[in-house]
């Protein structure tokens, strides 16, 4: 490959934005084998999923090192690197993000819990001014009245002298339409707050790059 078509050398001469994902990925793969270049191994990596990129942030180190070409090293460098990106898109720090609508509750979480390969139902919680006082994990696994106890959701809530609370969830179908459970928990957690007196403001589902709140289709 002539020097100026290799990934290092167009990224100094050129920047980053004119690297395609392969040579981005053949940057950190550094080296490929004796039979493969590192920009044939990255194209490898990402037509082994119609996904492409998706693939890397869902695979483990252990699928990685499966790949002839990678090892653990090379297969630890791309799973941090993905990481730090997914890290990246929620830099806009949550702590004092002002609230005003559910586009705004997408905008933080959608690219941290896109991808999950589970449910996660968190808590968002907020001071009277709709800024995010903390995010609490309440429960991993489908949702069921069991798992998502009132109790779990507003412990930390009155500790933290919250206002009110947003609940968001995710759905790894990548289909954020609510499910009987969804509204069933939703409506319980809206009662034991008038009780506590504080309040549920919304109930949001986190889709595949898109996502639904239940205030928003008038369920709650």
């Amino acid at each position: 490959m002539a020097e100026s078509e290799r990934p290092r050398e167009k990224l100094i001469k050129f920047g980053v934005s004119v690297l395609s994902n392969a040579e981005l990925l053949a940057i950190l793969i550094r080296t490929g084998t004796k039979e493969t270049s590192a920009i044939e191994l990255a194209q490898k990596i990402l037509s082994i999923s119609h996904s492409g990129l998706r693939y890397l942030a869902d695979c483990t180190i252990e699928e990685l090192s499966e790949i002839k070409g990678i090892a653990k090293v090379k297969a630890c460098q791309i799973v941090a690197a993905i990481e730090l990106g997914k890290r990246l898109a929620m830099s806009n720090s949550k702590a004092k993000l002002n609230i005003r609508s559910s586009r705004d509750v997408a905008n933080v979480f959608m690219e941290e819990m896109r991808y999950y390969k589970k449910e996660y139902f968190k808590s968002i919680l907020l001071n009277t001014k709709n800024e995010i006082i903390i995010t609490e994990n309440i429960s991993i696994g489908s949702l069921n009245s069991s798992l998502v106890h009132p109790r779990e959701v507003f412990v930390s809530a009155i500790r933290k002298s919250a206002s009110s609370i947003i609940l968001i969830h995710n759905h790894p179908s990548g289909n954020p339409d609510p499910s009987n459970e969804d509204i069933k928990i939703t409506k319980r957690l809206i009662e034991a707050g008038k009780i506590i007196g504080i309040e549920i403001l919304d109930h949001i589902i986190i889709g595949d790059g898109n996502y639904l709140s239940l205030k928003e289709i008038s369920i709650i």
